[in-house]
Order: structure tokens, then sequence, then C-alpha cells
């Protein structure tokens, strides 16, 4: 049984969140204490997080870069802010996805069902069939959801990884913003194209921490290519 940790401090929406993930079997809990929301994500050890923003204390963004230093666990924000910015800052901070509220049940359980299908279900045993990509000394740990370079390391986001894995696995070739939307979320038409460039530019900060510059390249138009020119270079 999957384990949802919801982190929402409005009763009423809090409680048809929690009644709504155990109707369909998945054990809820709903956060007490949000001075110290670690200790009870720790104690709870959940699957997936639901995550509002506006909350006492600290605010989502704040919490969603805390669960990040620990866990890769898909983390969907719900927010009443419609903003593009509060979008953008929801996954540049660690997010998988945004959904405004009024919270749509129907689009919500899709969302959790996929999240937890890539993480955890037959998508991730697909990705795990092979354990590590690897090109001109890049190498990609799909399990681990890290990112080696010349002994340098770096951990990744699900969707960081997600990303990773789609460039690896096609070098040279352009991949279309819509293969990669594809690839991370279930309902694109739900999600904003800005969403995926976010996604993307956090992959290539990622890279240039292990000393990877300019591999991503975009195609405008069209999508994003991983320049393997850029790795024989650096390597050599």
């Amino acid at each position: 049984m999957y384990r949802i940790f919801i982190v929402e401090d409005d009763d009423k929406i809090g409680a048809v969140l929690k009644s709504t993930m155990e109707k369909y079997e998945f054990e809820a809990k709903r956060a007490d204490n949000f001075k110290e929301l670690m200790l009870e994500f720790t104690a709870f050890e959940p699957h997936l997080v639901l995550l509002d923003i506006n909350l006492p204390y600290y605010d989502g963004f704040y919490w969603c870069r805390q669960i990040r230093t620990r866990s890769n666990v898909p983390i969907l924000f719900i927010s009443a802010r419609e903003g593009e910015m509060d979008q953008v800052m929801a996954i540049e901070n660690g997010g998988d996805d945004y959904l405004p509220k009024p919270i749509h049940l129907d689009l919500l359980l899709a969302k959790v069902k996929g999240a937890l299908r890539r993480a955890y279900g037959e998508y991730a045993a697909a990705s795990a069939s092979s354990a590590e990509l690897e090109l001109y000394g890049l190498r990609l740990n799909l399990s681990r959801n890290e990112l080696d370079w010349r002994g340098q390391r770096t951990e990744l986001t699900k969707n960081e990884r997600l990303l990773a894995e789609a460039f690896l696995k096609r070098p040279d070739e352009i991949v279309a913003r819509e293969q990669l939307l594809e690839s991370l979320w279930d309902d694109v038409q739900f999600v904003d194209d800005n969403t995926l460039t976010v996604n993307v530019t956090r992959l290539r900060k990622k890279l240039e921490e292990v000393g990877v510059n300019k591999a991503i390249e975009t195609v405008r138009g069209q999508g994003y290519r991983l320049n393997a020119e850029a790795l024989r270079e650096v390597r050599a």
C-alpha cells in the first residue's frame, strides 16, 4: 500500500484529500506539526507528498527543498496560487508537478497514480532493467538517480533522471518537446510548456555541477538535443 503524506493546513481541503486517497486504498496521513514537518515525513516514510504552498511558519517551497535533501519521493504541489512564477518556483525547488485549486479530484488521482507508476511501478521497473547508461564517460545510474562524470557525482530528482535517460538513449538526435513531456507526465494536456523548460534548465545545472557544460542544446521550435561532441571535447 502506497503512503501519501498530505501537507495542507486547511482542515476541509485536507480532509477531502485524505478521504479521497483512502477511498482508492492509499494509506494517507495529514501533517500535524507545520513547524517540524521533517520529523513527520521521516517517521511516515511516504511514497508521495501532496504539498500546499501557503503554510504556517515556512512555505511549501522551503519544505520541498528540505525533503529533497533526503529523498527523491514524488512531490505534487497543490495551491490556490495560479501565477506562472509560482509554478516555475515549484519545479525549481524540486517539485514534480503542480495542480491549482480548486482541485479536480479525478485529475489529482490520475496524477498521483501516474507519479507512483513512474517512481515505483511498471515504468520504474522498465527503466531499472538497465541499471546504468554511459556515454563518453558520463554515467547515469538509474536505480540511484545519480550522474557521474570523472568521479564527480550529483543526485537527480526523478524528472531530471527521466530527462537525462531520454537524452543519453538518443545522443545527437533531436528529442521533441512532446516526447519529453510524455516521458515525464501522463496528462500532458494539463502541463504548462514552461514546466519542461524549467526541468531541462535544472538538468543543465546538474551537468555543470559535475563539469559538463553546454551539452544539452535547444533546437528552436523542435525540442532539445544532447551534443555528444561536447562530451568528447570535455573528455579530451
